[in-house]
């Protein structure tokens, strides 16, 4: 085991990958030289050279084309936006092509790539640099979206994306690739994607996050342990999600608070609140809460900190459901 930051971990996840498997290639926006706007592919380069590590022109439905391309030729994939605002004009490619292959083909073909990118707020970047859009991606069906939120999970998650036959957009919360460290085995290993995470037991409430959410969660949970007794769960991957280890905490605790920063409309935990109903409507001691951004465009630095939620939304959220 090694202490790792987030961005150490997935810089390690690469290397490990492309020593074990020939197939894997990495292409982006300043990836190979420069080592990627926040250094996930130093060393990339001058490790494996440019025919595995590729430094395309800034044209991002170009660079998830030629990925998709790519995979259909029997190699791995993984491509980087700098930022996941700049995905946005190769959403086409996602959706017409790398999502649909493999139903469109009837299992004959499938589109084994990975598209990273840095996303969220919290570090004061410009327009289209923190948005958090994953439920555009998770409403597609075809792409997997995952989203670790330690060091650990981001190495294992990342390998088991590489090695999945299916696209999977990978979102990387930017505000956790130096704030968050922890122990990270050297060897190659997997954490299964679709599948959530108890990171705390309780049995009071349900506290459910997911990437850069988790840090704030985890102090919310740490400084009220000796009042309330709080289930703390990371979701991990969101599409697919794993809402039936959700379930099965909720009916135990009676009470859930779902934390997001993406906008509150059409947001991860309306869709996680409809399956709570669903299952266990009456088991429920206090409707869900929600905290969420809010429903706007991601402001400017000047204003990011009154968007975010933050540990005192987080606990107005908990003092809110824990009231009798």
């Amino acid at each position: 085991m090694t202490v790792m930051t987030m961005a150490a971990a997935l810089n390690n996840a690469l290397h490990e990958i492309m020593e074990a498997d020939k197939a894997v290639v990495v292409l982006g926006e300043d990836i190979g030289v420069n080592g990627g706007v926040f250094r996930i592919t130093v060393g990339l380069v001058e490790k494996y050279g440019e025919k595995r590590v590729l430094d395309p022109p800034l044209a991002e439905a170009g660079i998830v084309g030629f990925a998709v391309g790519m995979s259909l030729a029997g190699l791995k994939p993984v491509a980087e936006c700098q930022f996941s605002g700049f995905i946005y004009p190769a959403y086409q490619e996602l959706v017409s092509h790398a999502a649909r292959i493999r139903n469109r083909t009837r299992g004959s073909f499938h589109c084994g790539m990975v598209l990273r990118a840095p996303y969220g707020g919290g570090i004061k970047a410009l327009e289209h640099h923190a948005e958090s859009m994953e439920v555009v991606y998770g409403h597609v069906q075809g792409l997997k979206v995952v989203i670790p939120s330690n060091p650990y999970d981001a190495k294992g998650l990342l390998i088991a994306s590489i090695r999945d036959e299916d696209p999977v957009v990978f979102l990387e919360p930017k505000r956790l690739y130096h704030l968050s460290k922890g122990e990270v085995p050297e060897e190659i290993y997997e954490v299964p994607l679709g599948k959530a995470n108890v990171v705390r037991e309780g049995t009071q409430l349900t506290l459910v996050a997911y990437g850069s959410m988790m840090f704030d969660c985890l102090n919310v949970v740490e400084e009220l342990k000796d009042k309330y007794s709080i289930e703390l769960i990371d979701l991990r991957t969101i599409s697919p999600m794993d809402s039936e280890t959700v379930i099965n905490s909720v009916k135990k605790t009676g009470r859930c608070v779902i934390v997001h920063e993406a906008p509150r409309t059409f947001g991860l935990a309306a869709e996680l609140i409809a399956r709570i109903n669903d299952k266990i409507f009456y088991s429920l001691e206090k409707p869900v809460e929600r905290v969420t951004g809010y429903d706007v465009p991601f402001p400017l630095a000047l204003h990011e900190k009154h968007y975010l939620p933050d540990r005192e939304k987080i606990i107005a959220g908990i003092e809110k459901i824990m009231k009798d």
